[in-house]
């Protein structure tokens, strides 16, 4: 009965460096302090086994076998006086660990955020109307105006409590009037002042309605807001009646 054949396992590294890595993490040694006499056995090892396996050994892993001998050489020797000086042969193959080891971090930290990628599917923007292109002043254009209308006209006295009874009085501002006063008031004039709107308010009660009653409209596109160097706009929607479907 013939034998069954012996299968090797060799693991496979993307170059010289990542084998010595791997021959440090194995050996629970520091890449500092690297024993140059021991991680150069293994290595050797190493490549006899690829070439018992018919594996092509690549140039580079040849290169950094001669370069560990020579600098097991170099720490076996003894040094000459005008070299006691220098730095240590294992310096430039630290470096370069060091440095393979970041970017081997920074590699295996992109393919994580990859394959957390293929997870994620996002929406693309949705096309915006073309009627639609000009109402770009809507909560934040009103929050911008009432701000500047406030720094306008603030007192340096605090406010009188008489101007706090609108707010819960039995006498509330109805928003639906302020939308008919405010298309009323377009109706005559092309355009009409934000500011002007809630200056000739009586109480906070009106203010508040006046301002619910903008946003009212301009989200049936009935109106429309514009800028102009601070001062906010408010004129008849170009199409409101096809847009909205009434008259």
């Amino acid at each position: 009965m013939k034998g069954q054949a012996i299968a090797y396992h060799l693991e496979s590294f993307e170059g010289p460096l990542d084998l010595l890595l791997h021959l440090i993490s194995k050996n629970q040694v520091s890449v500092y302090d690297i024993p140059i006499a021991q991680i150069l056995e293994q290595y050797l090892d190493h490549i006899r086994q690829m070439k018992e396996l018919d594996m092509e050994v690549a140039s580079e892993f040849i290169a950094m076998a001669a370069q560990l001998m020579y600098i097991k050489s170099r720490l076996l020797l003894p040094a000459r006086q005008e070299e006691e000086a220098q730095a240590d042969p294992r310096a430039p193959l630290v470096e370069a660990l060091l440095e393979y080891q970041r970017f081997k971090q920074a590699g295996e930290l992109l393919q994580q955020r990859e394959e957390l990628g293929r997870d994620l599917y996002a929406k693309p923007p949705e096309s915006r109307r073309k009627e639609d292109a000009q109402y770009d002043y809507t909560v934040q254009a009103l929050r911008r105006a009432v701000r500047n209308m406030l720094e306008r006209y603030d007192r340096k006295a605090p406010p009188s409590v008489r101007l706090f009874q609108g707010v819960a009085g039995a006498d509330p501002a109805p928003v639906s009037a302020k939308i008919g006063r405010i298309v009323g008031l377009l109706g005559q004039e092309r355009q009409l002042s934000f500011e002007s709107l809630v200056l000739e308010s009586r109480s906070r009660s009106e203010i508040v309605s006046v301002f619910l009653a903008v946003l009212e409209l301009l989200k049936l596109h009935k109106i429309a807001l514009q800028d102009r160097q601070g001062e906010y706009l408010i004129t008849l929607a170009e199409d409101g009646d096809e847009t909205n479907g009434t008259k």
